[in-house]
């Protein structure tokens, strides 16, 4: 049953260290153990398989965690390893609606626009409005539109 610690002490010129397990266990294990040694460092997060030895705990099979990326999106702090895909799309939208009040914190320059009146605007005109949405592995799907993001920008960020 493989499990998942924190390396809390290594030793990388005698190629062994130690893993603080889930239980809060120390766990002794080597660098002939580790699927992908160049990312050892103290603190890294792991996922092994607990085991025993002569000396007592130890891990093998150990796998350290890649740093994961966080990307800001819209003041959403996503993870680029939680994003399953994504897709820009465009929406019909009447043109004087701006904004979808519900889901946007509004800044103040942004709900002024709003409230004054748009006289570019006819009623029933419509304007093409770019979207992004993403989907995570959790199953959420995040929507963003243009008037909040750049979505261009925000696309080459995904594509990291």
């Amino acid at each position: 049953m493989a499990m998942n610690g924190t390396i809390t002490t290594w030793f990388q010129d005698k190629g062994f260290g130690f893993i603080k397990d889930e239980n809060g266990d120390n766990r002794y294990f080597h660098v002939i153990k580790v699927a992908n040694p160049e990312l050892i460092k103290k603190d890294a997060a792991v996922t092994f398989e607990p085991t025993t030895n002569n000396k007592g705990l130890s891990a093998y099979a150990v796998k350290v965690a890649p740093e994961s990326k966080y990307i800001y999106i819209a003041g959403e702090r996503l993870k680029l390893t939680s994003i399953k895909s994504y897709l820009v799309y465009s929406e019909e939208v009447p043109a004087d609606t701006r904004i979808d009040k519900e889901n946007t914190v509004l800044s103040v320059g942004i709900l002024m626009s709003s409230i004054r009146p748009k006289s570019s605007a006819q009623p029933g005109e419509m304007r093409s409005l770019k979207k992004l949405a993403i989907t995570t592995f959790q199953g959420t799907t995040l929507i963003f539109s243009e008037d909040e993001i750049d979505v261009d920008a925000t696309v080459k960020l995904l594509k990291v």
